[in-house]
């Protein structure tokens, strides 16, 4: 059982960052794949971003790509999601989450993912 605690979120104006932080319980996730989703009031829960935590390759949502940057730190068992040239329309509320990484995994869909973070609050000003 993996446990993900995020962390990060806060009060930002337009055009301001924020670093999220996602600490991971389990030691033995060399083999997961880890994802931050989002989810806007009203609105589904929708994909961000995703690394496969052993070798690293990053995925992201097409509106994030070049402001958002995904990342993990294996000797701390966290990932990382920094958020630049924050917008409105990326307030949120923000989730880490984690599976098990095999070459039939939908990153992007978040049943794939059956760990989950309790979430964190982002919102931009604008």
């Amino acid at each position: 059982q993996v446990q993900l605690v995020e962390s990060g979120g806060g009060l930002v104006q337009a055009g301001g960052s924020l670093r999220l932080s996602c600490a991971a319980s389990e030691r033995t996730i060399s083999s997961y794949a880890m994802g931050w989703f989002r989810q806007a009031p009203g609105k589904e829960r929708k994909f961000v971003a995703a690394i496969l935590w052993n070798i690293g390759i990053t995925y992201y949502e097409d509106s994030v790509k070049g402001r958002f940057t995904i990342s993990r730190d294996k000797a701390k068992n966290t990932v990382y999601l920094q958020m630049d040239t924050l917008e409105p329309e990326d307030t949120a509320v923000y989730y880490c989450a984690a599976q098990t990484f095999t070459f039939a995994s939908r990153l992007m869909k978040d049943y794939e993912y059956p760990y989950w973070g309790q979430g964190t609050q982002v919102t931009v000003s604008s």
